[in-house]
């Protein structure tokens, strides 16, 4: 197959679209702008509908909707929208809606500036909104990558009835790349006969609310969610090892900053010094067992996370080696982008000890 330069909003957008995406609603945000412009214009052609709501609210409350109805809805927006998002999607967890959402982080916190950064890592992994619930988060670090999790995404979604949040940083949702677009397998997904679409035969509607005054039920609503999220973490986790099985020293990053930390675990390798890197490609679920096996390995000596924040993965990097291993960190904050230098000379200096 032949190969296409894309650009990643541009790409994820059209990804969401072949997989059947029929219901967009956004506002505009930078740097994310490009995902609602290039919806506006291909909605229309494939049958779909696409709404500029009047606020971050509004999208993800008409998503919600949209999603009850039985379409495959999906809302973008960057990390202060996001933020705004996150009763809506705390409600949608709650009534099992499946939905995508795409978050194009820039640095914070508040509004901070439109350039990129992954400081959104415990508002994605932690649920974001109130109450007992997570979202599966995918974390690309190509467009290739991205068009192709985006085109499992909605399926995932389906099959959990769970929303699924996908994050890339400014910087892909910027950047131009070729990409193949792949004939990507269809799983066998329930029957939606929990929609809010009509009788259909039914002696009843059905009825779809987040309301559950009723403590014992309410109980049980968290207990069946949580028995949900359980097998999606078994099932769903991803995650890729580059050079660990001789690592001394295995850095841990994902995104833009784990294709820049390859670039530098390839000069340190060449220098001598065995790094290795393990990337999570879903930060939740996130790839704690892995990442436990290596810090009882005998060659791993350190483990080294890199992230674009003050750092935030650590802590569940921390968790994974259990206080086996150092665990050392390296951040750039509010727009900054690590660079391979910096990266060398630390591990090598790490390395000294």
């Amino acid at each position: 197959m032949s190969r296409e330069i894309w650009k990643g909003s541009e790409a994820i957008a059209e990804a969401a679209i072949r997989v059947g995406c029929k219901a967009f609603f956004g506002y505009p945000i930078t740097p994310q702008n490009e995902v609602p412009e290039y919806m506006s214009k291909r909605m229309p052609e494939v049958g779909g509908v696409f709404v500029q709501s009047e606020s971050e609210v509004a999208a993800i409350n008409m998503v919600y909707g949209a999603a009850a109805s039985g379409a495959r809805a999906m809302t973008s927006s960057s990390s202060p929208g996001i933020s705004l998002k996150q009763e809506g999607i705390s409600y949608a967890a709650a009534v099992e809606l499946p939905c995508v959402i795409v978050n194009c982080s820039r640095g914070g916190p508040g509004l901070g500036t439109i350039q990129p950064s992954q400081a959104d890592y415990f508002q994605a992994t932690r649920g974001g909104g109130n109450g007992d619930y997570r979202t599966l988060v995918f974390a690309p670090a190509d467009l290739q990558e991205a068009v192709d999790l985006m085109q499992e995404a909605f399926d995932i979604a389906e099959q959990y009835r769970n929303p699924v949040l996908f994050l890339v940083d400014g910087l892909i949702g910027q950047m131009m790349e070729p990409i193949e677009w792949k004939e990507i397998k269809h799983r066998d997904l329930p029957a939606q006969d929990w929609t809010a679409s009509g009788r259909k035969g039914r002696d009843h509607a059905n009825f779809l609310t987040s309301l559950v005054m009723d403590s014992p039920a309410c109980e049980a609503q968290n207990f069946k969610i949580k028995a949900k999220l359980d097998e999606m973490a078994k099932n769903e986790l991803r995650y890729e090892e580059l050079m660990t099985e001789d690592a001394e020293i295995v850095i841990v990053a994902y995104g833009t900053t784990s294709r820049v930390a390859q670039s530098a675990i390839e000069e340190l390798r060449e220098k001598g010094i065995k790094a290795g890197m393990v990337r999570p490609i879903t930060l939740w679920p996130f790839p704690y067992e892995p990442i436990r096996k290596l810090a009882e390995s005998d060659h791993v000596k350190k483990f080294l996370t890199i992230e674009m924040s003050t750092g935030q993965m650590i802590e569940d990097v921390e968790l994974a080696v259990q206080g086996k291993k150092p665990v050392e960190f390296y951040g750039k904050p509010g727009g900054m982008i690590p660079q391979v230098g910096n990266i060398e000379e630390l591990v090598t200096d790490l390395m000294k000890d």
